[in-house]
């Protein structure tokens, strides 16, 4: 009888999706935050790399399947509601607040302010809790952090 509820409650093998992953949901929120202006620069890729392995603490062996399942995740996304309720879901309001501002690394790691990119991360904030005065002080962390390198 209790196996009967605990195969009840248990996840069925069709909502084991990459993208209840929290690091793939994340991982695929920055690639489209890069894809936002049509391009998806080698040094956006780099940074998004660099973001898994030190941000998230991720190996080589890991970061390239996170980013390999973003991307493609990416691609055929249709909303990001069902990454930023993930996110949500599973990172604190500091992280999350962390999550933008490397959102901002990547969209500005091609030295380009485009227009599609800001409009993506000024979405993307309120989904995942984020008030547009922390969204804006992720932004300005960012790019100090960009200047310094």
């Amino acid at each position: 009888m209790f196996d009967a509820i605990r195969s009840f409650f248990a996840p069925a093998e069709a909502d084991l999706r990459p993208e209840t992953d929290p690091h793939i949901a994340a991982c695929t929120l920055l690639v489209e935050a890069a894809l936002a202006d049509g391009i998806y620069a080698d040094c956006e890729q780099a940074q998004i790399r660099t973001i898994l392995g030190s941000a998230f603490g991720l190996s080589a062996a890991r970061v390239a399947f996170v980013l390999e399942q973003g991307e493609e995740l990416a691609e055929s996304a249709v909303d990001h509601h069902r990454f930023t309720k993930v996110v949500k879901a599973c990172l604190s309001r500091q992280e999350r607040i962390g999550l933008i501002e490397q959102l901002w690394l990547v969209a500005l790691a091609d030295g380009e302010k485009s227009p599609f990119e800001e409009a993506f991360i000024r979405r993307i904030g309120p989904l995942l809790g984020i008030e547009d005065r922390d969204r804006i002080f992720a932004r300005t962390r960012a790019e100090a952090q960009l200047r310094t390198r």
